[in-house]
């Protein structure tokens, strides 16, 4: 049978993709070598350990969070396995969600590794090592990232002792001691699961900052808030060695800018550097699919590789790794195979970390403003004046916003507070439409909401806050 379109994996990226096309009456198969759809994000990535994020806080907050609003006499009671059945729960009911909307868009799903064989052809192994070739006009590569592990450092991760965020998410006891190398979004949330659980948590980063790009004040900030609930940090550390060792690994790290090298004793270890493009096994230098230095595959404005017909998306190409933005190439690339203006805007990507306080952005950080020589204005405003976080005695944080000096157009807003990942969207809207800080400040918001701080901050871009 020929295709319209072929899809090879199906996360985020490259299921949105399928659905779209189908929608837009391509015929359309998807291949996907996991026994469930959703790639990592919903298998082993981001949905569950937002499950086990949103557990682990219910957990904390009935164990240490309560008796000040007058509930007293609640000592909770930890059920691992019982978490973990939550866990996989919400796995299971996304991942049969996805094969519902294929069979409800008369998706083809193919089951085996695909290949591309070049231009219009894509063979498939299944399990059992039989072959077949399908033919479609369009492929799309959206095979996502793999666990990149540490530069120059071997690592033999066996997902029990020494893990990454496959095995993080499925640990059978509560580790004594978590030591996390990296400190960007998977090690500080998994740190923060397994922290509220009752680990000592040590987070060895190599640069002396966390979450790496963020807006400098936010992680300044919010490293002191989770330093407060009990992580400890490690940071400009350059870890050298990680192996097992008694019962447990150990970690050795030096400082960045020299020095003796210390050693950590740990339970279990959490590898979180990062994640790089996932493209083994699919022929792709074979069939004449650029790469570049890093691994990516090459894409021009429209997603096309440099062979004619193979498209590529998400993880596998450059850019942020993150589903939504995977999610919003798949939608961009369907309408452009189906003759429409797909188009991704990459400026307006929020980004959102889920711990507690959560972080969340969207646009251009002061450090970034400055270095482009970009002339701006900025807007502050504290969750301790908002009237609804004290009420939930949720006051750590503030909302940044970032505008402009000569036209107020709002460039950045960064957010660190309770509920922040949900507030964020506020400002990407006003920013698709390039609105201003007065716009955002003119805007009439509920009484009493968290979301009055993003006001407030936009008022205090535009003018002067109202409540401080």
């Amino acid at each position: 049978m020929a295709y319209d379109l072929i899809v090879i994996g199906s996360g985020p990226g490259g299921y949105v993709c399928a659905i779209k096309a189908a929608q837009l009456g391509l015929k359309v198969a998807v291949v996907e070598r996991r026994a469930t759809y959703g790639g990592t994000c919903l298998n082993i990535g981001c949905i569950p350990s937002k499950a086990l994020l949103h557990a682990s806080e219910t957990y904390a907050h009935a164990a240490h969070g309560m008796e000040p609003l007058g509930i007293e006499g609640v000592k909770p009671t930890l059920n691992l396995a019982k978490m973990m059945g939550h866990k996989d729960a919400t796995v299971k009911a996304n991942v049969d969600g996805v094969a519902f909307l294929f069979k409800k868009n008369k998706i083809d799903g193919i089951r085996g590794t695909g290949k591309v064989l070049g231009q219009g052809k894509v063979s498939v192994t299944g399990d059992n090592g039989e072959e077949q070739v399908l033919e479609t006009k369009s492929i799309v590569i959206a095979t996502g990232s793999d666990v990149a592990g540490i530069p120059g450092v071997p690592v033999e991760i066996d997902e029990k002792v020494i893990v990454s965020s496959t095995g993080g998410i499925a640990l059978e006891k509560v580790p004594g001691h978590l030591v996390v190398v990296g400190g960007g979004v998977i090690g500080l949330e998994l740190g923060s699961v397994w922290g509220r659980l009752g680990s000592k948590v040590t987070v060895v980063e190599y640069l002396d900052t966390i979450l790496g790009g963020m807006d400098g004040e936010v992680s300044k900030q919010y490293r002191r808030m989770l330093a407060k609930q009990g992580m400890d940090f490690k940071l400009g550390a350059k870890v050298t060695g990680v192996e097992k060792g008694g019962k447990g690994a150990k970690v050795t790290f030096e400082p960045v800018k020299g020095g003796e090298a210390t050693v950590l004793d740990a339970d279990v270890v959490l590898i979180a550097t990062g994640r790089k493009p996932y493209t083994d096994g699919l022929g792709l230098a074979e069939a004449g699919v650029a790469m570049d230095s890093r691994g990516r595959v090459e894409i021009d404005g429209h997603f096309r590789t440099s062979v004619e017909g193979v498209y590529a998306i998400g993880d596998v190409v450059r850019g942020p790794m993150l589903a939504h933005k995977a999610e919003d190439e798949g939608v961009a690339l369907a309408e452009i195979l189906a003759g429409q203006a797909g188009h991704v805007n990459y400026d307006v990507i929020p980004s959102v970390v889920y711990t507690q306080p959560e972080v969340a952005s969207v646009g251009q950080t002061e450090e970034e403003l400055k270095t482009a020589g970009v002339a701006y204005k900025a807007g502050k405003f504290p969750f301790t004046a908002n009237g609804r976080a004290r009420a939930m005695m949720a006051t750590d944080g503030f909302v940044k916003v970032l505008s402009d000096k000569e036209t107020d157009r709002v460039l950045g807003v960064h957010i660190v507070g309770f509920g922040a990942g949900e507030m964020i969207h506020e400002a990407a809207v006003l920013m698709e439409f390039g609105g201003s800080a007065e716009d955002l400040a003119r805007t009439c918001h509920a009484h009493p909401t968290m979301s009055e701080a993003v006001k407030e901050a936009a008022l205090a871009a535009f003018f002067k806050p109202l409540h401080m």
